[in-house]
């Protein structure tokens, strides 16, 4: 018998990377593509049209404004970062780029 509570723990993982996981509002808008400048993503186009540069889009998925998101830190700047749900097809890192 496998012992359940490891296969949680490890699922549990990229969870675990997450520095916050904002509860989206009712009309909480979805990603639908990255914003790039050199390949790196500078902020994001969601699907009421707006595009946010990163910064804005942090501040907005706290305050509920983005659904499927969580907020992670690297080198002390915030980001964010699709919540795992075992799809890999709408993951931010599988959306469509635009530039600004």
């Amino acid at each position: 018998m496998q012992d359940n509570k490891f296969l949680s723990t490890a699922n549990d993982l990229p969870m675990m990377a997450l520095k916050e996981i904002p509860e989206p509002n009712a009309d909480a808008k979805q990603i639908v593509a990255l914003v790039k400048e050199s390949g790196r993503v500078t902020g994001y186009k969601l699907s009421d049209g707006r595009i946010l540069n990163k910064e804005n889009g942090v501040e907005l998925a706290k305050q509920g404004g983005i659904q499927g998101v969580g907020v992670s830190s690297r080198n002390g700047s915030e980001y964010l970062k699709s919540l795992p749900d075992g799809s890999e097809s709408n993951n931010l890192s599988s959306l469509p780029s635009v530039t600004n």
